[in-house]
């Protein structure tokens, strides 16, 4: 493939003679990290495989902002691995990774590989058909950048035992937040505390934003070349690439916005889209930042009195509780879950999705942070976007698709077990305890976006109500076994049938109006 984008790699990297190294280790895109990887490696000094594919890249339309943050990161790691004394080969192939591997396997028969096990499901069945094509030749060492042992909880996850008591049991294996065998403050979690709503002009502190270097512009270039046609915007692109500049967002994270991160976790407020949340997940994800050393800052301001107990618990959650839960519930689950679709919704996605154009101000204001950074926080993810989603009766694998190529931070092992697990309950109780569905209420609970809208929250039905309430009562009547079959969600379906007929004919005839002029997907 044309190395005319690769400028700085060429001009940084002195290649390596393959031929001279007997043993090589190939890093992915989401392992940029040496330092969870075996002590031997950083001892001997081996030859560094790093691969840019294209193919790879064209498998999902990803946002423009995903793309350069993998491939700048990735960039920046193998020349800091270079500068670090390692022999670095930065392979470039219009194929897939594992056509790259197979290449360079071929070409030098005393060359043995090693490579981490990658966290999602095709890339592993790729590297482990390599592994059986070259035999003793390649070896597969365990994944390190997670701190859950999957074979331990596996089972369990998968009948069901939920995320709480996964968290506890982990509490107690990892020590945070613990006094001996009980909880700091007396309690495991403190949610209680962490559902305020933004007050009116409360200060906001700003993410720091990373000026984009040569190596990123170059990157830009090539995506608006390459990718022109995918999903989001490439224009200011300002996210860290760096190991050294993710640390400087995670102190500014825990200096700036942690205590206030637990009382305002579940707000939204028009035109922040980001709050105190801390948005590291995307350099944990690709191994910048590592979750012990987030844990442990988060942690060490607590107990120096600069963040307050719950903000610290819910952040810590997130990380050893949720993102660990998550990866368990997608190794026990896969690749079955894939399919998953407990309603058997089988409408496409709602144009709005890809353009943001809509009369809905929530809707619209959870969508241009999507198109314009790839991000917003776990709230507008949960009870706005999947929650629309269902109401509106739409397949849950184009949502989830949507999820993954739509975020910075998203990988299939943390989206899918959000979409078709959490939000839309597709895998049928598994992972969630209820379906996440809500009216407009709790949209008007946590946020001020209802103040700036062209529907009217107060009303029930009809054209100048809030969709999301008509829309909410005619999924509970709709799917009224499944709530009904749900211990902590029967009495929805109570209240409904409580309605009087006036009440209920215009749910639905609200409804089925909305969902007929409802613009779809076309592609």
């Amino acid at each position: 493939m044309s190395r005319a984008f690769l400028k700085h790699i060429d001009q940084q990297i002195t290649k390596p003679k393959l031929s001279n190294h007997e043993r090589a280790v190939f890093v992915l895109h989401d392992q940029l990290n040496l330092d969870v990887w075996p002590s031997w490696i950083r001892e001997e000094k081996p030859l560094l495989i790093f691969m840019e594919s294209a193919e790879k890249g064209n498998e999902l339309p990803h946002h423009k902002k995903k793309a350069i943050y993998l491939l700048s990161s990735m960039r920046h790691f193998a020349l800091e691995c270079a500068e670090a004394g390692y022999p670095v080969h930065y392979h470039s192939t219009k194929k897939h990774f594992d056509d790259g591997l197979n290449e360079i396997l071929s070409e030098n028969e005393e060359l043995n590989l090693t490579y981490m096990a990658p966290s999602e499901w095709d890339s592993r069945n790729r590297l482990r058909n390599v592994r059986s094509e070259f035999l003793d030749r390649v070896e597969e060492i365990p994944n390190n950048f997670f701190l859950a042992d999957v074979e331990e909880y596996k089972e369990r996850v998968k009948d069901g035992w939920l995320m709480e008591y996964f968290y506890r049991e982990m509490r107690r294996k990892t020590g945070y937040l613990m006094n001996g065998d009980e909880p700091e403050g007396g309690g495991w979690n403190y949610d209680e505390e962490n559902r305020e709503k933004l007050p009116k002009d409360h200060p906001v502190p700003e993410i720091a934003k990373t000026e984009s270097d040569d190596i990123t512009e170059e990157v830009k270039e090539m995506v608006d070349s390459w990718y022109g046609d995918s999903f989001g915007e490439s224009e200011n692109f300002t996210y860290a690439v760096t190991r050294r500049q993710a640390l400087y967002r995670l102190n500014e994270f825990i200096e700036e916005r942690l205590d206030e991160f637990g009382p305002y976790e579940d707000a939204m407020a028009h035109g922040k889209y980001e709050l105190f949340h801390s948005q590291l997940s995307v350099y944990l994800n690709n191994g910048l930042l590592l979750p012990t050393e987030v844990c442990n800052k988060a942690e060490e301001a607590y107990h120096n009195d600069n963040a307050r107990l719950n903000s610290v618990e819910g952040f810590i959650r997130q990380i050893i509780g949720w993102r660990e839960y998550v990866r368990v519930y997608y190794e026990a689950m896969m690749p079955e879950v894939r399919e998953a679709n407990h309603f058997n919704f089988t409408e496409r996605l709602p144009e709005m999705y890809w353009s943001g154009e809509t009369k809905m101000n929530c809707m619209s204001e959870c969508l241009k942070p999507v198109i314009k950074e790839g991000y917003s926080h776990h709230i507008p993810r949960l009870m706005v976007l999947s929650n629309f989603s269902n109401l509106t009766e739409t397949d849950p694998k184009e949502l989830n698709r949507w999820f993954h190529l739509s975020y910075v931070d998203a990988y299939e092992w943390v989206v899918l077990p959000n979409v078709l697990g959490m939000s839309t309950f597709a895998d049928g109780g598994v992972l969630a305890s209820k379906p996440y569905v809500s009216s407009g209420n709790y949209i008007k609970k946590m946020s001020d976006y209802c103040k700036h809208c062209g529907y009217k929250i107060s009303k029930k039905s009809g054209e100048e109500a809030c969709p999301f309430n008509y829309l909410y009562w005619n999924f509970i009547d709709k799917q009224r076994e499944t709530f009904t079959n749900n211990g902590r969600a029967n009495f929805m379906v109570n209240m409904f049938d409580k309605k009087s007929e006036e009440d209920k004919k215009a749910i639905w005839e609200s409804s089925e109006g909305f969902l007929r002029k409802l613009k779809r997907d076309s592609e």
